[in-house]
């Protein structure tokens, strides 16, 4: 089980997909894109890594405090270990994923997250590879935020893993270029139709809707959806996003340099 090879799988599947089903006329090579693949490079292959190995020791720090404050116990309580495999990756459907849209709705109302965010919002032709343009630092932000979550429950590796397969697939579908509108099931699942307005222009229509991850039942919920019925936004982006940087490094060292709303 090589997630890069599934990474590769899933990525051949929805640029074929593209080809047969698309939203709109689209070429391959779109703007963007050669940024975009360096962002498919770098946070599949490369971010993974570099965030494991400092959170070696940022964990470390972590435990030896939960030690002396004698709470290591009852922060990793592992209540789902050793439970069957469904229900660990039904837990982390509903869990992480909630929790997912949690985290999604702050980094764009907190000023400083969302000019972290404002990376993945940068994209303009939307299409499946959109989902791997995003900042490192909102991954670590999310990382930072489940950790408590994974710990306390206490998932496996290979419930993660397949958690991981299903958040990928259906990420790369809700971004993807493509002409599909899944019926009921919207109330249920992200999909093309619903995400493209969560990446509208305000010009185009109402910000801040739409933040599921990979469940869109949390949206319906609690009063963020909205999925128009027979159009899709004009125009994608954000307000002054024709100032924004182009190209990967200059997005990648934007946040710490551009003031919020510039």
């Amino acid at each position: 089980m090589v997630y890069s090879l599934w990474l590769l799988g899933l990525g051949l599947l929805f640029v074929l997909l593209e080809r047969i089903w698309p939203r709109t006329t689209q070429s391959v090579f779109r703007r963007g894109i050669w940024s975009d693949i360096a962002y498919i490079v770098f946070n599949s292959e490369y971010l993974g890594v570099l965030l494991g190995m400092a959170s070696i020791h940022v964990i470390a720090v972590v435990d030896r405090a939960l030690n002396l404050a004698g709470l290591r116990e009852y922060f990793y309580m592992g209540v789902v270990s050793g439970r069957p495999l469904w229900l660990q990756i039904l837990l982390l459907l509903t869990l992480f994923d909630f929790a997912q849209w949690c985290i999604h709705n702050l980094l764009h109302r907190v000023p400083v997250l969302w000019e972290f965010h404002k990376v993945h919002h940068s994209i303009v032709e939307l299409d499946w590879i959109g989902n791997w343009r995003f900042h490192w630092f909102e991954i670590v932000v999310y990382k930072t935020l489940l950790y408590p979550v994974a710990a306390f429950f206490g998932f496996s590796g290979i419930a993660m893993f397949w958690y991981g397969i299903v958040n990928t697939l259906v990420g790369h579908f809700a971004h993807a270029n493509l002409h599909v509108r899944i019926g009921p099931l919207k109330y249920l699942v992200n999909s093309p139709e619903m995400h493209i307005w969560h990446h509208t222009h305000p010009d185009s229509g109402p910000m801040d809707r739409n933040f599921g991850i990979t469940l869109a039942v949390w949206d319906w919920l609690f009063g963020t959806a909205y999925v128009p019925v027979r159009h899709d936004p004009e125009r994608l982006g954000f307000a002054g996003i024709e100032r924004y940087p182009a190209n990967i490094l200059g997005q990648i060292a934007a946040p710490f340099w551009r003031r919020s709303g510039a």
